[in-house]
């Protein structure tokens, strides 16, 4: 996945989920965040962050810049809440993504509805097995771990029990994890923000869901899926 126009500020307030004050060329000016997470270890005064400029595609926007990434010391993070998604397609699209006992793919569609969800993909494979596809993106590391939530996700947990359902009425079931960033040594639940959703993440892996997790390559303008990490429930 790519953006257009990229440039750098600095970050100095965060008023609302949706609005960040950056420094670009010296002045002031407001950025939509696409990422409505807390993002509190990611958005401190004064860190470097990389915004794509629509200043040449406005139309409607009400504004011209919108904040994609930041510096963590010296990692790169990808924090747009949209990217795990693209990524994630490209991936199983260009056969770099193999979703766990399903072989070769014959069918892949995005916002498939199940029951009283709708799940990121569902995905047909050449031999007739059939599945579905939860994506979660990343953006909270801790001293090479990455984990997940980074706020209480009652949605997230409701996702996962509704997969377990679709496993157990014979579809195969899968959670991807999308780090938005590299240099990670494994995944884990954030037991201590939603112990809950790795209470279900663990229920789910006993009743047949696959966990997964890849680590992505971010650059200023770009992300794509790379390398799978463990992962400890």
């Amino acid at each position: 996945m790519k953006y257009e126009n990229i440039c750098r500020g600095n970050f100095i307030d965060r008023p609302n989920r949706f609005i960040a004050e950056v420094v670009v060329d010296g002045q002031k000016v407001r950025a939509h965040v696409k990422n409505t997470g807390r993002c509190r270890e990611l958005l401190i005064p004064g860190a470097e962050v990389f915004l794509e400029d629509h200043v040449l595609r406005m139309g409607s926007r009400k504004l011209r810049y919108s904040l994609i990434g930041v510096k963590k010391g010296e990692k790169m993070v990808n924090m747009d809440s949209q990217a795990p998604n693209k990524v994630c397609e490209e991936a199983l699209e260009e056969r770099k993504l193999h979703p766990p006992c399903m072989g070769e793919l014959a069918l892949i569609r995005r916002e498939k509805t199940f029951g009283s969800s709708r799940f990121d993909f569902y995905l047909e494979g050449k031999d007739g097995e059939k599945g579905f596809m939860e994506v979660k993106g990343v953006t909270l590391e801790d001293g090479g771990i990455a984990r997940f939530p980074d706020a209480p996700t009652e949605r997230g947990v409701k996702h996962i029990f509704e997969l377990i359902r679709a496993v157990k009425e014979g579809y195969r079931g899968f959670i991807l994890f999308v780090i938005q960033m590299e240099g990670i040594e494994c995944f884990t639940p954030n037991d201590d923000t939603h112990r809950a959703f790795g209470d279900a993440l663990r229920a789910a892996e006993k009743e047949g869901v696959k966990i997964i997790a890849h680590e992505c390559r971010v650059t200023e303008d770009k992300i794509e899926l790379s390398r799978q990490i463990p992962v400890k429930l």
